[in-house]
């Protein structure tokens, strides 16, 4: 884990050594993460769709992801300011 402190938000950026995300579910916008990618019995699958609702709905931040096999790299902006993500520029 990393954290990083810029001018207009506070960043931290999270590694998984799992197995990465598909490559079905790459291409999916975070913002329709719903619903589990997992098998049954596999437990829930719904850490992405609970981590967006926190971090963008409730306070404005924003969640990217690079990806490839064997590893994921999840990077969570949250506003030093409260004011959302999503109207402003976001450059790393």
């Amino acid at each position: 884990m990393q954290t990083r402190n810029c001018p207009q938000w506070a960043e931290i950026q999270i590694q998984d050594t799992g197995t990465g995300i598909p490559e079905k579910v790459r291409s999916a916008n975070l913002r329709s993460l719903s619903s589990t990618t997992k098998e049954i019995g596999k437990g829930t699958g719904q850490g992405l769709a609970i981590a967006r609702s926190v971090v963008v709905d409730k306070h404005g931040g924003s969640i990217h992801f690079e990806t490839e096999e064997g590893r994921a790299n999840f990077i969570i902006r949250l506003p030093h300011d409260g004011k959302g993500l999503a109207t402003q520029a976001v450059a790393a």
